[in-house]
């Protein structure tokens, strides 16, 4: 599968972004689908990820209650609503996919082959 992420950009705290990952390739009935984001000299963190059959989804504490994701199965996609955005969400966000779709393993960046090439979000103060 080849993943496209876009929809990145600079917005002021408290503001909102909407990311899209483009998704192409193999039928994605038994993938999960991922957003991860990374800083420089900073681990690639988890972020987000969603089922795509069932639509179950999984939240770092850091973003839940402010971020939803979800997929759109026409159009391929599986977005990333952010809301009420600080300063620390500044990152590069990567969506990634894992064609084994084992929940557990949703929160774990290893358990993703496919990744996008990734979009920036700037936050600022």
């Amino acid at each position: 599968v080849q993943l496209q992420a876009s929809g990145g950009g600079l917005v002021q705290a408290g503001g909102s972004l909407r990311l899209s990952c483009a998704a192409s390739g193999p039928t994605l009935n038994r993938y999960v689908i991922g957003w991860f984001r990374q800083t420089p000299g900073k681990e690639r963190e988890f972020v987000a990820a969603i089922s795509w059959s069932a639509g179950r989804t999984s939240y770092a504490e850091s973003v839940k209650d402010r971020f939803t994701i979800a997929r759109d199965s026409a159009k391929n996609t599986v977005d990333l609503q952010m809301n009420s955005l600080k300063t620390e969400d500044t990152a590069r966000y990567y969506c990634a996919g894992d064609r084994t779709g084992y929940y557990r393993y949703m929160t774990i960046r290893t358990a993703y082959e496919y990744w996008g090439q990734g979009t920036l979000v700037t936050v600022s103060s």
